[in-house]
């Protein structure tokens, strides 16, 4: 499978997201000295989402996943680029 074949799948930009949502979760889980049961207590919610959301089973509306970021104090940065111009940026920094 090429590159811009794996890039067109849905799967691999949801995965991309779960990933770094769940990186911005950890760092801040760690900067607070904190586990799963007092971030979900922070958050409001229970401990099995928090389960969910370290496990990356989750698919949430555009929303809720601005409103995680913002609590574990991260951005989400979204922009949109044409494909090739995407690839052909990857391809320069490879080099």
């Amino acid at each position: 499978m090429e590159r811009k074949d794996v890039l067109a799948s849905p799967d691999y930009w949801i995965t991309l997201i779960q990933t770094n949502l769940y990186n911005c979760a950890m760092q801040y889980m760690k900067e607070m000295g904190i586990n799963r049961t007092q971030l979900a207590r922070q958050l409001g919610v229970s401990k099995g989402y928090v389960s969910q959301l370290l496990n990356g089973d989750f698919d949430h509306r555009l929303s809720k996943l601005v409103e995680l970021s913002l609590a574990f104090k991260c951005v989400l940065k979204l922009e949109f680029i044409k494909m090739d111009e995407y690839l052909q940026n990857e391809s320069l920094n490879e080099k």
